[in-house]
């Protein structure tokens, strides 16, 4: 259970590394609070594009370790979480409106004008865009889940090393979801490495492009 200090949004965006070395468990509760705090990521139409698939069984994760090109800290996280896009994210779209309806956070007038934006769209275009707002916004999520992880005093590492299809074929993934990145998560053992950023001078272009 979490007992020390939580960071700030900006000691979390600060102090967040790339651990590659754990201890082996963590508390199921502190897991969920990650997650909890994860999904309240934005997303297009709230759609929310993502799954986390949570691998904490040894079995599980050594059957992932050669998929993710023997990367050791597979095996050494207490979870690898697969960060899973939803190209049909549009599915859930009845579901999450009509929620938010009985929760009196949405009247029914703008629902159903929501619905009818998300389903002519997701069916009028091509399967690449139901792809690439899965990728774009499940990504929010990713990196949420990561501050989220440091803010409570975990580590976590991004990975985006490892077999698509395999992983796929391993954990028994549906079609409708595709794996963006593994992040494993846990109590580091070691510091991750500091790493240099880009000046503002070079990262911001002012307006237009000359």
């Amino acid at each position: 259970m979490m007992t020390q200090h939580q960071l700030t949004a900006e000691e979390a965006m600060l102090t967040r590394r790339s651990v590659r070395k754990y201890e082996p468990t963590m508390p199921q509760e502190d897991l969920n609070k990650i997650l909890e705090l994860a999904a309240s990521a934005p997303s297009a139409w709230n759609l929310q594009h993502w799954r986390f698939l949570v691998v904490t069984n040894p079995e599980n994760k050594q059957a992932i370790l050669p998929i993710a090109y023997n990367q050791q800290q597979v095996v050494d996280a207490a979870a690898v979480i697969v960060i899973l896009a939803d190209k049909e994210a549009d599915k859930a779209a009845d579901m999450i409106v009509n929620q938010s309806v009985e929760a009196g956070t949405m009247t029914r007038e703008i629902a159903d004008m929501l619905l009818g934006q998300i389903k002519p769209t997701y069916e009028n275009s091509p399967p690449q865009f139901g792809h690439d707002s899965a990728l774009i916004n499940s990504s929010f999520a990713a990196m949420q889940l990561m501050l989220a992880a440091k803010a409570l005093g975990y580590d976590t590492c991004p990975m985006a090393g490892f077999i698509r299809d395999q992983l796929v074929a391993e954990l028994n993934i549906p079609s409708r979801f595709f794996p963006t990145m593994l992040i494993t998560l846990g109590k580091g053992t070691e510091e991750g490495h500091a790493s240099v950023r880009l000046p503002l001078s070079e990262l911001v272009i002012k307006e237009r492009f000359e």
